[in-house]
């Protein structure tokens, strides 16, 4: 059965940076996409940013692009997430999710982790 947990949430000033981790158990890392969503108190969860099995095609919410990176290491099953110039309605908790392919929705994803939260002050 696979396993994400997800880490390096915490609380960061506005224009503050921080970097999400995510390790993921199984043999089977390398061939699924991954992705991260989050979601906001009172609002739906959201996708920020997905990336291929082989990292050939990323892509990302328009409110983080040019702020957030999305990488993986496929030889440490591990993805991340580089969050810059951090802004208080990115205010939310951080799920990392992996699924057969990459997408926008949440259907597309089979297996999802805890979620880290990540809070931004103003």
């Amino acid at each position: 059965q696979v396993q994400l947990v997800e880490s390096g949430g915490g609380l960061v000033q506005a224009g503050g940076s921080l970097k999400l981790s995510c390790a993921a158990s199984g043999r089977t890392f390398s061939s699924r996409a991954m992705a991260w969503f989050r979601q906001a108190p009172g609002k739906e969860r959201e996708f920020v940013a997905g990336i291929t099995s082989t990292g050939g095609e990323i892509r990302y919410e328009d409110s983080v692009k040019g702020r957030f990176t999305i990488s993986r290491d496929n030889a440490k099953n591990t993805a991340s997430l580089q969050m810059n110039s951090l802004k208080a309605e990115d205010t939310a908790v951080y799920y990392c999710a992996r699924g057969s392919r990459l997408g926008v929705e949440k259907n597309a994803y089979t297996a999802w982790g805890r979620g880290t939260q990540v809070t931004v002050s103003s």
